[in-house]
């Protein structure tokens, strides 16, 4: 009975290595002029090894990103020490240390999402506008099938910001644009209430700025069927920052 037991369990340890499910090889590559410091924030699945790092400029680092995953990576931008807490212009995330420890990045920000499947299943990705730009980025799926196309706002939003939008940084210049939904806080541009659905809540004028800038990212709530990209396979990530 008991060797019986012992062949099952290894059947089923064999079925599970077999199967395919294992962990996404996630490369964080910063294209920009300057230093960039990408943030991570699981939605479910296991935490990842960190959730904060500094990249120099034309440096990369790799991640490992469980099977089953979901959450978002972004960067923040023009950060330094400021009386012992380290802070950035953009997407600081509140935590005054590099790891953001579980909170997410203040708006505006570009953010790169993912619902990773396990078993070689079907991944889900995104470049979001929704919570506004704050520097351009690219996510392209490595070793996949079924798709995988790459995705990209390689834009600078920041140049034609509307002024009524623009956030300026220490210097007075614009490191980032919100969205309206940021900006005016009312339910035709944040798709609420009455404005809730699809039907009720289509593109404006705002958001047709931010889509005809990056055609491939969500430019507002209900911008499903241009913005959402998919992958099977198994797939590797490439998040290239101001590709």
């Amino acid at each position: 009975m008991m060797k019986a037991q012992l062949i099952f369990g290894f059947l089923l340890v064999a079925i599970f290595f077999f199967s395919g499910a294992k962990s996404a090889t996630f490369t964080l590559n910063n294209n920009c002029p300057s230093s960039v410091w990408p943030a991570i924030l699981t939605s479910s699945g296991p935490p990842l090894s960190t959730t904060g790092i500094e990249l120099p400029s034309k440096a990369s680092s790799v991640l490992d990103v469980p099977a089953t995953w979901s959450g978002r990576f972004w960067a923040r931008t023009k950060c330094a020490n400021v009386n012992g807490k380290f802070q950035c212009q953009t997407g600081d995330c509140a935590s005054g240390q590099i790891p953001c420890n579980g909170a997410g990045g203040i708006p505006p920000v570009t953010l790169a999402e993912f619902t990773l499947a396990a078993n070689n299943g079907q991944d889900f990705f995104d470049i979001s506008l929704v919570d506004g730009f704050n520097l351009p980025l690219s996510i392209a799926p490595q070793l996949g099938s079924g798709g995988c196309t790459p995705v990209s706002c390689s834009a600078n939003m920041n140049a034609v910001c509307p002024p009524e939008l623009q956030v300026k940084g220490s210097d007075g210049g614009v490191v980032a644009c919100n969205s309206a939904c940021l900006a005016f806080n009312q339910p035709q541009y944040c798709c609420t209430g009455s404005y809730g659905t699809p039907q009720t809540c289509p593109p404006t004028n705002y958001s047709n700025i931010f889509k005809s800038q990056c055609p491939q990212a969500y430019s507002y709530a209900y911008d499903d069927t241009t913005a959402l990209a998919s992958c099977t396979g198994g797939a590797n990530y490439l998040i290239t920052f101001c590709p």
